[in-house]
Order: C-alpha cells, then structure tokens, then sequence
C-alpha cells in the first residue's frame, strides 16, 4: 500500500487539485460574491502559471517531496511515531493537526521576518481573491516551506498516508478558503469552528495593515483564536474591502515575470508585523 501511495501521490494531488479548482470556480462563476475589478483571465493565467512554475521547480528540489521524506523516515525509524507506539488513528490525526500548526507558524513567520515577507508578498498582490489565488505564491516561499514540513517529517514520523492526506486537505481548503463565494451566515459561523472560511481568510488580504496580519489559518481556524490574531470582519465589510497591498494597486506592475521577481526588486511597504502598524 506505501508503494502505491508514493507511486500514485503526484496523481492523487493533481486529481484532487483539479477537482476542487472545478468546483470552486464553477461555484464563483454562477454565484459570485464580490464583484472583480481586474481581468479574470489575466490574473487566473498568472496564478495558475505560477503553479506550474511552484510544482517543477519543487519536483526538480525535492523529487519525492515531503511523502517521500516521510516514506525514508519509516525505513530509517526517525522520528516520534516511529519509537512510540500510538494507535494508526491517532497518529493519523496529530499529524494532521501538527503539521497546520507548524504552517500557522510558518505563515505568522512570513509575515513577521520583513525577508520573507518579500517573498510572501507575492501572494497578498492580487489585486482580488477567488480559487486561484489560493495557488499564487513564490517558488522561492514554497521551497522555505517545503523544508520546513520536511524537517518536520523527520522530527514525528508521521504515517506516509497521514501526510498525503495533509498535502490534499491544505492544498483544497487554500482555494476553497480563498474562493469568491458566500456562505449563509449561521452556515460561516458553525463551520469557523473547525474549518477556515472564506470570510475568515478573506480578511486577511485586507488592504488595512492590522486585518493583514489576522487570521492566518489556512486549514484549522483555532490557532487564531488560541493566538490572539483572530479578526471577525473586515471594517469595512466584505464586499466593500479593499483587497491587496497599499503599494501595489497597478495590475501593469504584477504581470508574471515582474512577480518572480518582486522579492528582489519590490517594495515591502509597512506590512511586516514588527513594524508600527
């Protein structure tokens, strides 16, 4: 079964991956939530460009990725998992839960060191939000992160199935999360409980500096609360917010090529969250 799973893991991601996209995207289309202001086909070529940027580079890096440094982690008995015995259920499920914390961590990191934020800047530049920016970042950020889950890996030693199901699980509520779409009220507030919404992440691609840096769940919305940088809404509500970065509002200055290459020659602004804001 762990051979299938590796010999099928790029399979099972993509397949994955292009079903949310559809069902997303379709979802936006017939009941949109905000109304878009830049072109949808120009933006949506430059995101999922840079998704197959993301994807070759980290395949070229890292060839078996995380699943296969989670596969050398069982032959070799490295980490937690492999030395304590715990139930495969168990094992399982704080996986998952760990690895969202450590991208928790990781993402208040990307905003907090003014390095890699100009990295992480990339993301925050669209100029709106729908399913494919749930897929706009740096290589050079998915690089960071890919060493970081990596690292991980070696320290617990989770199930190799327990991993995949985590890579799929973010991968889906990145765009689910960052979709165009509206939820019924009561609907948003009970699946908050155990799940980031669309409305709880949209907040954070708030143009306001102090809305940017809230709510950086990606999968489990509890680190926020447990953290402090949980934010309701957005003050000038949803459909009303501005979406992006105060230095970026140009779509002429975010065309791909001029992406790649924003850490080096951008301007990071005052959004990085040891400076006043």
């Amino acid at each position: 079964m762990i051979t299938a799973i590796i010999d099928n893991e790029l399979v099972i991601r993509l397949g994955c991956f292009l079903g949310v996209f559809v069902i997303m995207a379709c979802w936006e289309l017939f009941t949109p939530y905000r109304v878009l202001t830049i072109s949808k086909p120009r933006r949506w070529f430059y995101n999922l460009a840079m998704v197959v940027i993301d994807s070759a580079i980290v395949r070229v890096i890292f060839p078996a990725a995380v699943v296969g440094m989670a596969f050398t982690a069982a032959e070799r008995e490295w980490g937690l998992f492999n030395i304590v015995d715990v139930p495969a259920w168990l094992s399982i499920v704080a996986t998952v839960i760990i690895l969202d914390f450590v991208i928790y961590m990781q993402h208040v990191m990307f905003h907090a060191i003014p390095t890699l934020w100009r990295l992480h800047m990339v993301h925050h530049t669209d100029l709106d939000i729908d399913v494919s920016t749930g897929n706009r970042f740096h290589p050079g950020e998915i690089v960071i992160s890919m060493l970081i889950k990596m690292a991980v890996v070696i320290l617990i030693g989770p199930p190799l199935v327990a991993v995949v199901i985590f890579e799929v699980v973010l991968n889906a509520t990145s765009m689910f999360n960052h979709s165009n779409v509206r939820l019924p009220t009561p609907l948003d507030k009970l699946l908050r409980m155990i799940v980031v919404t669309p409305d709880m992440h949209r907040v954070h691609h708030s143009v306001i500096k102090r809305e940017t840096n809230s709510n950086y769940g990606f999968n489990l919305p509890w680190w926020d609360r447990v953290f402090g940088t949980y934010r309701d809404q957005p003050e000038a509500g949803h459909l009303n917010m501005v979406i992006g970065l105060e230095q970026y509002r140009d779509e002429n200055q975010l065309t791909l090529s001029k992406l790649l290459i924003l850490p080096v020659a951008g301007r990071p602004g005052e959004y990085p969250i040891n400076r006043d804001n």
